[in-house]
């Protein structure tokens, strides 16, 4: 079973920072590409940004130059600064995986969500 784990959320005022993490644990032989999405309430989840194994990044157009996302593979972690926030920005969002595990299964894997809101 694998599972992921996000942390970082929370009330912050516009313009203000957040570094969202989400940790990756149990039978992982290799974890392939990392995503962040968010769902903003009444709205669809959306995706909001990617990263391969190689650290290689692509983002939506509404968080490009405000949002940096990275990992750590070490540590099985995926992180997304988040500068600049707007309050269009309020949202829960969700840590995403795509998993080989150690039977060699290809999995996709969702984290609970964390909540952000952006407001004075």
């Amino acid at each position: 079973q694998v599972q992921l784990v996000e942390s970082g959320g929370g009330l912050v005022q516009p313009g203000g920072s957040l570094r969202l993490s989400c940790a990756a644990s149990g039978r992982i032989f290799i974890i392939n590409d990392m995503a962040w999405y968010r769902q903003a309430p009444g709205k669809q989840r959306e995706l909001v940004a990617t990263i391969t194994i190689r650290s290689s990044a692509n983002y939506t157009d509404f968080v490009k130059g405000r949002f940096t996302i990275s990992r750590d593979n070490a540590r099985k972690t995926v992180y997304l600064q988040m500068n600049s926030l707007k309050p269009e920005d309020t949202a829960i969002y969700y840590c995403n995986a795509k998993v080989i595990s150690s039977s060699f299964r290809s999995l996709e894997v969702w984290g609970q969500g964390t909540r952000i809101n952006v407001s004075s």
